[in-house]
């Protein structure tokens, strides 16, 4: 782990420029109590540039926390569309917003299950970083609003590796499953997971386009 992080901490010093909004938004979440869990910078610019290289224009995120993805979306897009369930963590996530000076992004309060059947706008782009019971139930939903060249990103997809134990059978991984297994079987999109290493220890993400 300690050989991840220092990695993760070198490979940030190589590729990202000092960021006082993206600082000082980990700074305010900290403050704030929210969980340690946003993503790393490395994988904040991940994001950021398959954003760019999608040509992505309308921006979904379910899970905001305390808003330190949604900058580095924001910046790639014209507009991102922000789910939250916590009312503390989303007006954490505006003021980081407002600090980054970003006016393109509106955080919407309450369930996503709830909050995602009310969306019509079609979306070029999703990002799914909130609770991996229902990893599933929020693709089919983002799958809905998707066109063909829709890019979709699920975080943390390995569970560091508890996803391949088939003894393992807590919620998460189960939802996990159920993920795999929708996007295994759906004919509306292409898609493939990588494992990863790094601060957040072992994990990975999953990778999709909507054919």
């Amino acid at each position: 782990m300690d050989l991840f992080a220092s990695v993760d901490a070198f490979l940030v010093d190589a590729f990202l420029e000092p960021d006082e909004a993206l600082d000082a938004a980990l700074r305010r979440s900290a403050e704030a109590d929210l969980p340690p869990i946003a993503v790393a910078p490395n994988q904040g610019k991940l994001l950021h540039l398959l954003v760019r290289m999608s040509g992505a224009r309308n921006v979904l995120e379910v899970g905001t926390l305390g808003g330190y993805s949604t900058i580095w979306l924001a910046r790639a897009a014209e507009r991102v569309t922000t789910l939250e369930l916590d009312p503390r963590h989303a007006e954490v996530a505006r003021q980081n917003l407002a600090g980054a000076g970003l006016t393109n992004v509106e955080v919407l309060v309450g369930p996503a299950l709830e909050t995602l059947p009310t969306l019509t706008e079609t979306v070029d782009f999703a990002f799914v970083d909130a609770d991996k019971v229902n990893n599933a139930r929020y693709v089919e939903q983002v799958l809905r609003l998707s066109r063909p060249g829709t890019v979709i990103v699920i975080d943390n997809t390995v569970r560091q590796g508890r996803v391949a134990d088939l003894s393992q059978t807590t919620p998460d991984v189960v939802g996990t499953r159920e993920l795999f297994e929708l996007l295994r079987t759906d004919p509306r999109v292409d898609a493939t997971t990588v494992q990863t290493v790094g601060s957040k220890g072992h994990d990975g993400f999953t990778l999709a386009v909507v054919r």
